[in-house]
């Protein structure tokens, strides 16, 4: 089943450009990885350091196994030496969008 990886980042103001361009080389990278399916990345118009990253994979495995590999990469220990707060991760699924049927009082 594929499942979505969401990441938030937050950088300091001073960081936020540099922070979103190794945001962007990170995600760059990921298509090189086995079951990455694609990503958008999502900037707070009230924050530009503030970053959510909604990428889809293939399976959770080959996501944990990305983020593994990935780790010790430049471009992660950059990134996390711009943030200002370690960065926060969540597997997911899409729920549907209709729910059951309510009853009419």
């Amino acid at each position: 089943m594929a499942v979505f990886v969401i990441w938030e980042s937050r950088f300091t103001e001073e960081g936020a450009a540099a922070g979103a361009e190794m945001t962007r080389r990170i995600w760059s990278d990921m298509r090189d990885f086995e079951g990455y399916l694609g990503h958008q990345i999502i900037q707070d118009l009230d924050d530009p350091g503030h970053l959510l990253i909604v990428s889809r994979w293939l399976r959770r495995e080959v996501a944990d196994a990305a983020r593994d590999r990935y780790a010790a990469h430049e471009n992660a220990r950059r990134a996390m030496s711009l943030a200002r707060e370690p960065r926060r991760r969540f597997v997911g699924k899409p729920l549907p969008t209709t729910g059951p049927e309510r009853s009419q009082p």
